[in-house]
C-alpha cells in the first residue's frame, strides 16, 4: 500500500483536476448546451425533408425509361478497384470517444475492403490521425461554421462527385456519427455514390422514410421530363446527403462533449473518494504500527 504522503499528494492532484473539469463542464454547459440544442433542432428539422427527397428520387429512378440507367451518378461499376470515403469528425477534442469511435469504424471498414481508399476528411481530428498513419487524404475541409448551410457543404460534395465521375474512385461512402439522442451516438458508414434509390442504410432515417417500391406500378408525366429532372436532382441530392450527415455529426459531437465533461467530473469525484478511503486506511495502518512499536519498546524496558 502506498504511504500516507503519496496518497495525500495524489488526492490533491485529483482534486485540482476535478476543479478544472468542473469549470470546463460549466463552460460547456453554458456554451455547448445552446449549440447542442440548436444542432439537435436543426438535424431533427431536416430529416423529414431528406426523407421526402429520397422518396421522390426513388420514384424518379424507378420509371420505365431505359435512359435513366445511363445517368453517371446511378452507374454501378463492374469492378470496384478504388473506394472514396468522406470521413466526418470534429475540429476539437474533449468530446469523449466521439472521434475515436468513427475513426476506428472507418479503419476497420478500410481493412475489410482490401483495396486502395481515397479519403476526403471533414474535421481536423480525422485528418490529423489519418495523415499520421499514412492514409491517402486527397482533400480536407475544416472550420465549418457552427450552423452550416447547404452552401458550406457544396465544395465537399463537388469533390466527392468529381472523383466518382472522373473514375478516380468506383464508389463513395459516408463515414459519420448518427445522432440517436443526447446519450447515444452511433458510428455509421453508408454508401453515397453510386446513388441506390430504395436502399436505406441509415437507421435514424428509416422512421422518416415510408416503404417505397423500387419498381413503380404506375407512370407519371413529368415536366420537362424525368431525365432532365434527374440531372438536376441527383447532384443536389448528393449534397443533401452530405449536409444531413454533417448535421448528424455536429449534433452528436456537442452531445458527446456535454456527456464527456460530466463524466470526467464524476470520475474525478469517485477517484477522490477511493483515494480518501485508501488514505484513511494507510494512516490507520501507520498509527497501528507506531502503537505496536511503542508497546514493544515498553515491554523491553519492563523485562529489563
Amino acid at each position: 500500500m502506498a504511504n500516507v504522503r503519496e496518497i495525500k499528494r495524489r488526492i490533491g492532484s485529483v482534486r485540482n483536476i476535478a476543479q478544472v473539469t468542473r469549470a470546463m463542464q460549466m463552460v460547456v454547459q453554458m456554451v455547448a448546451a445552446s449549440k447542442m440544442r440548436r444542432a439537435q433542432e436543426q438535424v431533427l428539422a431536416t430529416r423529414p425533408y431528406s426523407a421526402k427527397a429520397w422518396e421522390v428520387l426513388t420514384h424518379l429512378a424507378a420509371q420505365r425509361v431505359s435512359s435513366y440507367a445511363e445517368h453517371p451518378l446511378l452507374d454501378w461499376r463492374d469492378r470496384i478497384e478504388t473506394t472514396g470515403i468522406v470521413l466526418i469528425t470534429s475540429d476539437k477534442g474533449l468530446c469523449g470517444a466521439y472521434n475515436a469511435n468513427i475513426i476506428r469504424a472507418t479503419l476497420q471498414f478500410m481493412r475489410d475492403l482490401g483495396h486502395p481508399v481515397r479519403l476526403i476528411t471533414v474535421g481536423r481530428r480525422g485528418r490529423d490521425f489519418l495523415i499520421r498513419h499514412g492514409g491517402n487524404v486527397v482533400a480536407e475541409f475544416s472550420d465549418l461554421p457552427p450552423r452550416p448551410s447547404l452552401l458550406d457543404i457544396t465544395a465537399i460534395a463537388h469533390t466527392a462527385v468529381d472523383d466518382f465521375l472522373k473514375g478516380d474512385c468506383d464508389d463513395v461512402y459516408l463515414a459519420y456519427t448518427d445522432f440517436i439522442n443526447t446519450l447515444t451516438q452511433q458510428p455509421t458508414i453508408r454508401r453515397l455514390l453510386p446513388i441506390t434509390p430504395g436502399r436505406i442504410e441509415s437507421s435514424v432515417m428509416r422512421e422518416y422514410i415510408a416503404d417505397t417500391p423500387e419498381s413503380s406500378t404506375g407512370e407519371y408525366i413529368y415536366e420537362p421530363d424525368p431525365r432532365v429532372i434527374l440531372d438536376a436532382v441527383l447532384p443536389r441530392f448528393t449534397e443533401l446527403q452530405i449536409y444531413q450527415a454533417v448535421l448528424e455529426a455536429l449534433a452528436s459531437e456537442h452531445s458527446a462533449r456535454m456527456v464527456a465533461m460530466r463524466n470526467a467530473s464524476d470520475n474525478a469525484n469517485e477517484l477522490i473518494d477511493d483515494l480518501t478511503l485508501s488514505f484513511y486506511r494507510a494512516r490507520q495502518e501507520a498509527i497501528t504500527k507506531e502503537m505496536l512499536d511503542i508497546a514493544g519498546g515498553a515491554e523491553v524496558l519492563v523485562s529489563r
